[in-house]
């Protein structure tokens, strides 16, 4: 439950903060979306949609229900949330992020480290092969293959 608030905290309290305009009030809503999940784990529908897409559209709603109890006078519909980000491109790189996470962790060991060294560390294919032992040919075709691996999963 942690690496799930962890991971989508930000997106549920920015689409609430958006929609009430107020930081308590969109802290509660994050708060009541995420206890929800912990007790009703079976409310998310794990084929319809990604998790960070439904989430988003919970917070939006249990934001608007909150709109609808505080200002019964003013249309929801008249509520203009304003963003400078695009939240559908948020939500959609949300889950190709979780993608992209699944397939590195299902990567060969070897794979996952040569991918680290390279992205993460920043190292030449020369500097890891030196630091890890292995032939410099070995240290490409790992490299490729993993971003292949990653490619491929993308695109699907």
């Amino acid at each position: 439950m942690a690496m799930l608030f962890d991971r989508h905290s930000r997106l549920v309290y920015s689409v609430a903060l958006r929609a009430l305009g107020d930081t308590g009030q969109a802290e509660d809503v994050m708060q009541e979306i995420f206890f929800q999940l912990w007790k009703a784990p079976g409310s998310f529908v794990h084929g319809r949609s990604s998790l960070a897409a439904w989430l988003a559209v919970v917070a939006r709603n249990r934001a608007v229900d909150l709109l609808r109890r505080r200002k019964p006078s003013d249309p929801v519909e008249d509520v203009v949330l304003t963003s400078s980000t695009n939240l559908a491109s948020e939500v959609e790189c949300a889950g190709m992020m979780d993608k992209v996470r699944v397939v590195l962790r299902d990567l060969p060991t070897e794979q996952q480290h040569m991918l680290e060294l390279a992205f993460f560390e920043g190292l030449t294919h020369s500097e890891i092969a030196t630091q890890t032992g292995d032939p410099l040919g070995t240290v490409k075709t790992r490299i490729r293959s993993a971003l292949m691996t990653l490619r491929k999963a993308v695109q699907a």
